[in-house]
C-alpha cells in the first residue's frame, strides 16, 4: 500500500504532476483494455502485481544505463504520449516477450491476451510512476524512486495500487 500512498502524496503536492483527474484517466484506460480483452476483474490485481514485478528490474537496469535524469525524462515522454505503444519503446522486443510469457504463466491468461493488453498496461504503469515527477524544472521523482528501490516487501505492488486507486476513485462501490 506504500506505493499508493506515494501516488496520493503526488496528487496532494503542488510541486508534483499527479492529479485526481490523471489517476482517474490512467485507471479507466487500464480497466477498459482489461475488460475488452476478457480479463476477469478477479484476475486484474494479479496481472498488475506480476507486471510490476517483471517491469521493476528492467526499469532499474535502464535507469542505471541512462542515469536518473535522462531516465526520468524518458519515463515522462513515454507517459506523456498517452495510453498505447509508447511505453513499449522502453523495452526490447525480447523483454516484451519475456514479460508476456511470465505474466501468462503466473496468471493463467493466454499470451495473446497479455500481448494485446501490454501496451496500455505498461503505459498505465509509466503514467502512474510519472505522477511523482516534479512540475517545471527537472527534479527527483519520489514515486518512481520508491517503485524502483523496492525490497519486495509488498509496499510497491502495482496490483495493490490499482485496487486502492479504484477504492479511492469509487468509494461507494468499495
Amino acid at each position: 500500500m506504500g506505493l499508493f500512498f506515494d501516488v496520493l502524496s503526488a496528487i496532494n503536492n503542488p510541486n508534483q504532476q499527479g492529479s485526481v483527474a490523471q489517476l482517474e484517466s490512467i485507471i479507466n484506460s487500464m480497466q477498459q483494455v482489461i475488460v475488452s480483452r476478457g480479463i476477469q476483474p478477479s484476475q486484474v490485481q494479479n496481472v498488475m502485481s506480476v507486471l510490476g514485478n517483471v517491469l521493476r528490474p528492467a526499469l532499474k537496469q535502464q535507469q542505471s544505463a541512462l542515469g536518473s535524469n535522462q531516465f526520468q525524462n524518458l519515463i515522462g515522454q513515454a507517459a506523456g504520449s498517452g495510453m498505447g505503444a509508447s511505453g513499449l519503446q522502453l523495452l526490447t522486443p525480447q523483454l516484451q516477450q519475456q514479460i508476456v510469457q511470465t505474466v501468462s504463466q503466473r496468471t493463467g491468461l493466454s499470451p495473446n491476451v497479455i500481448q494485446a493488453a501490454l501496451p496500455t498496461l505498461i503505459s498505465g504503469v509509466l503514467g502512474l510512476l510519472n505522477m511523482g515527477s516534479t512540475t517545471g524544472s527537472l527534479g527527483s521523482n519520489p514515486l518512481l524512486n520508491s517503485f524502483l528501490d523496492s525490497d519486495r516487501d509488498g509496499n510497491t505492488d502495482m496490483g495493490d495500487v490499482l485496487k486502492f486507486a479504484n477504492r479511492f476513485l469509487n468509494p461507494q462501490t468499495a
